[in-house]
């Protein structure tokens, strides 16, 4: 009997110690709105419903059937199913938080000269390089397609400009001077 409540305080231990060792997520600077688009949230909501309604009743069902074993110590599927369980119920409580406290923006339906949450900006800098930007959300950054955080330095520098205006953005190379050459609203891949 002791040996087992040892155990099963060792088991806890450990099992915290795992839990603080996974990285954190980014999240919202403090009192900030969770600016999210369309597609943004329907892909948070898609997510959420593949691991509710498919990927978490499977776990449950393998480790049901990893306890019924017998002997748990030494059972890699029960462990590993234990463990993925916690995963996903950490992600779905996560998923849950950020879309109870997201501010659906469609950028469709922004009518703007200036750069807001939504937009779509190309810039031209000193070398006449030039590159194309959207101001998503959070959850939605995605580099390839040049999906930036509203809350990234890009975007904040970018933020009320307009067309013709030339902003500055500071990166680790130096100041670097941007011109805005276009601002469109417009449904964003998702």
């Amino acid at each position: 009997m002791r040996s087992e409540a040892m155990s099963k305080a060792f088991t806890k231990e450990v099992d915290d110690l795992e839990e603080e060792e996974l990285p954190e997520v980014i999240s919202l600077p403090p009192g900030a709105k969770n600016y999210i688009t369309p597609g943004g949230y329907a892909r948070l909501k898609n997510e959420l419903d593949h691991l509710l309604g498919t990927e978490r009743p499977e776990v449950v069902r393998t480790v049901s059937w990893a306890a019924s074993n017998g002997d748990r110590s030494e059972n890699g599927d029960y462990i590993y199913g234990k463990r993925r369980l916690r995963e996903i119920d950490r992600r779905i409580r996560f998923l849950i938080k950020r879309m109870e406290n997201a501010e659906v923006v469609d950028p469709e339906k922004q009518d703007s000269e200036q750069i807001f949450f939504g937009a779509t900006v190309t810039v031209s800098d000193q070398t006449g390089e030039e590159q194309t930007v959207s101001i998503v959300g959070m959850d939605e950054v995605d580099p390839a397609h040049g999906y930036v955080s509203w809350v990234s330095p890009i975007a904040r520098a970018l933020l009320k400009a307009r067309v013709g205006d030339a902003v500055k953005l500071a990166t680790p190379s130096g100041l670097r001077e941007l011109d805005v050459i276009d601002v469109r609203y417009q449904r964003l891949k998702t």
